[in-house]
């Protein structure tokens, strides 16, 4: 029976830095469901490790959660991502970016391009949970 860690206590200006630096990635991997150049999992595990800093009780929600809860326990028990997780971050990644190609200006055109690629990489390098 694994030992649950004892919380840090934290005074109530951080836990308020944690839940908003959490709240915010949570947006930001929601909106990467809809907006291909958005990674979601970095950002659900982003959001994950700052509810852990700042509130059992999101952290807890996240974790129980349907959808969000398999990536999160996943991550923390064998820091792996699925391999469905993976393909459609790539796929996603690489649609956003040709859309971005299209229609940012020639001179950041390739910005979102190297980001994804940075992203892609780090992902793929990952333990691939079966």
């Amino acid at each position: 029976m694994p030992i649950e860690p004892v919380p840090v206590p934290r005074p109530p200006w951080q836990r308020g830095l944690w839940i908003t630096a959490g709240a915010l990635a949570l947006v930001a991997g929601v909106v990467g469901i809809f907006l291909p150049v958005l990674p979601t999992v970095p950002f659900i595990l982003l959001a994950a490790f700052c509810f852990s800093n700042g509130s059992p009780r999101y952290e807890r929600w996240m974790l129980e959660h349907p959808h969000l809860g398999p990536i999160v326990r996943d991550w923390r028990e064998n820091h792996a991502v699925s391999l469905r997780a993976k393909q459609l971050a790539t796929v996603s990644m690489a649609g956003g970016c040709a859309i971005a190609w299209w229609f940012l200006p020639p001179q950041i055109g390739w910005a979102p391009a190297l980001i994804c690629l940075v992203v892609a990489i780090w992902l793929w390098r990952l333990p691939t949970r079966g």
